[in-house]
């Protein structure tokens, strides 16, 4: 999972995952038949049909998933359900108890022939006051679009989750729609309708795999031997798959070349919805959520070509360097998934960190960046952690995240743990000579398990360390289990490069991702904090602190618009007209003018001057020079 935050609001809850084995089947049915309908959405609620076939016990449990693999957040995707009802054979409706926000237990079994209901969206209520399930793995039901993160839809019987199932689609002959899961059937039963018969092992491939159907635009090329399928929705035509697929195509293709031989599917779907901003339902929950076979990416609509271009590169990177791990690398209880009662994993560090470091490295390896842009992130990321608890045991933290302390800190696995593959990188390539890295024990360590066969969660860290180095077992003694912070100038040394104080690019909102405006709680109103002096832009336009922003391009700060309007001074670029008007002792002030690129002086990332031959060929081989 990756989310994209503005950090003025960062909401996050956290959970992991826990072990169901194999059980006995209940059923005599060897396939779960079920049913969507799209033709017939009541009150922006579509109706679901499920047939399990004969029962030989009474009591029957139906579950729709608390928590989904990837996200790390509780869900309660049975808040979405409604008129829940089950009938026997006759058609006759059975009792029926709802035994907590996600669970059914229905009574007379043995005469179950079905159950029905109806499932709200998630999109729509991004805007209440409602706690909603991240958006990449929410749902949408809208005239033009449906997002069937399959999670939200089709539920479980406790003891059926490894039978097979079937899922039939109706949908409007107008639509398009793509999927990873296997199709075995598509006919048009009328001039309005088509039916999709998809078919899956088990119920985890139910969950694992979403589809998207609707107005979309579908573009579709190769990366070696990888299908790609890249499937657009965007209300306002702003952008379309058309446009966006050289990006796609390209970074991919180095992503694939990074990886070489490791991949895990000969087909790969991205479906990006854009959300409308202008819309009040429609999500905000910016990012993307991993699948095996596919990712789903909710971006705004409003960005520009090149934001857009930027987002897709740093979000679905991550998302698809996770059929490295957890994917193809992973532990027991990610393996026998528990929706209902999933435990924390211990390792985050690993599942979401290494992610993270290698969509940046790849990008550098592979030239899609310079060196200095690389280091650049590497020492915003440091520059991030520090505002999170450093002296915090990073395997503890995983396990407790549901709980503060600890899930405030959730989102450092994303900035410290990124910082923990890049010391595991650089420690085994310094250990090796330059022969080894942390992506090729990666991959030793997918050959060893991979899909279908998981790690003990308490025991990879000291199989990898003995498939290392003795230093490897020094670091994560210290730092990953232990609560040492992370010298991270001691990791750089050995690769020649050093922290130096110079002018460094800013934006025109934060230092050091602290906001350098602020607001007055008694006459809520907006101003520019000391630290716009730190701001070489707004120094020069003649910005003093305390003074209040009255409109930005026009339009009025107050406290409902100030996350939106100043979003979008997050996202100016060198080069744009802006029109600001301060009130300085109460005199209006018309800063009317064109941007230019903000500077700050804080610390860098840059090679030693007098580095050593040694370092230089580390540095050489960890940035393939």
């Amino acid at each position: 999972m990756k989310k994209l935050i503005f950090l003025f609001v960062i909401s996050i809850s956290i959970l992991g995952c826990k072990s169901l084995k194999d059980v006995n089947d209940l059923g005599t049915s060897s396939k779960i038949e079920t049913k969507i309908d799209l033709t017939r959405v009541i009150d922006d609620k579509v109706p679901v049909e499920i047939n399990p076939g004969r029962f030989t016990e009474n009591t029957i449990t139906y579950r729709i998933p608390k928590v989904i693999q990837g996200s790390y957040a509780v869900g309660d995707f049975g808040r979405f359900i409604d008129t829940f009802k089950a009938y026997d054979y006759k058609g006759n409706e059975l009792e029926f108890e709802k035994v907590d926000t996600n669970t059914w237990k229905i009574f007379n079994g043995k005469q179950l022939d079905r159950i029905t209901y109806y499932v709200n969206d998630t999109f729509d209520l991004e805007n209440t006051d409602r706690a909603i399930p991240f958006s990449p793995g929410g749902t949408n039901i809208s005239p033009d679009n449906y997002v069937l993160n399959l999670h939200g839809f089709i539920g479980y019987f406790d003891s059926l989750k490894n039978n097979q199932y079937t899922l039939q689609v109706t949908y409007p002959t107008e639509f398009k729609y793509a999927t990873a899961l296997n199709e075995i059937q598509n006919s048009i039963t009328n001039i309005n309708k088509a039916v999709s018969v998809f078919s899956a092992n088990r119920y985890f491939d139910i969950t694992d795999n979403p589809i998207m159907y609707g107005n979309i635009e579908v573009e579709t090329f190769n990366v070696g031997d990888i299908s790609i399928v890249l499937s657009v929705y965007s209300p306002n035509k702003v952008h379309s798959a058309k446009s966006i697929k050289e990006t796609v195509f390209k970074m991919m293709e180095a992503q694939k070349k990074y990886l070489g031989e490791l991949d895990s599917t000969s087909r790969y779907d991205i479906f990006l919805y854009l959300s409308d901003l202008e819309s009040k339902t429609t999500p905000r929950g910016f990012g993307a959520l991993e699948h095996h076979k596919s990712t789903v990416v909710v971006l705004e609509e409003q960005s520009t070509a090149e934001e857009l271009a930027e987002s897709m590169i740093d979000v679905v990177s991550h998302e698809f360097f996770h059929i490295v791990t957890p994917l193809s690398l992973h532990s027991e209880d990610v393996h026998y998934f528990d929706y209902a009662n999933p435990t924390l994993s211990k390792h985050l560090w690993l599942y979401e960190g290494v992610v993270e470091y290698f969509s940046h490295h790849f990008q550098v390896y592979e030239g899609l960046i310079n060196e200095q842009d690389f280091y650049n992130r590497i020492m915003e990321k440091v520059e991030i952690a520090r505002y999170f608890d450093d002296d915090m045991s990073f395997i503890t933290m995983s396990e407790n995240v549901l709980e503060e302390p600890y899930a405030t800190n959730y989102y450092n696995v994303y900035e410290k743990g990124a910082l923990i593959g890049m010391c595991l990188d650089v420690l085994i390539r310094e250990n090796s000579k330059g022969n080894r890295s942390l992506l090729s024990v990666m991959k030793e360590l997918s050959t060893k398990y991979g899909q279908n066969k998981p790690f003990k969660d308490d025991l990879i860290i000291s199989e990898l360390v003995e498939m290392t180095y003795p230093e490897i077992d020094t670091f994560f003694t210290n730092h990953i289990i232990g609560e040492t912070p992370i010298n991270y100038e001691e990791i750089l040394e050995k690769v020649g490069l050093e922290y130096a104080e110079q002018p460094v690019k800013t934006d025109y909102l934060f230092i050091d991702s602290q906001p350098i405006v602020s607001m007055n709680p008694f006459s809520q109103k907006f101003y520019f904090t000391e630290a716009v002096l730190e701001n070489s832009f707004w120094k020069a336009q003649g910005v003093l602190p305390k003074d209040v922003i009255k409109s930005i391009d026009g339009v009025k700060l107050s406290i409902s618009n100030v996350n939106n309007v100043l979003k979008g001074v997050f996202e100016w670029k060198p080069g744009r007209e802006i029109k600001v008007v301060l009130l300085r002792n109460e005199k209006e002030i018309l800063i009317a003018t064109i941007t230019t690129q903000a500077y700050t002086n804080g610390l860098s990332i840059g090679p030693i001057k007098n580095a050593t031959a040694d370092q230089i060929k580390i540095r050489n081989a960890w940035l393939k020079d």
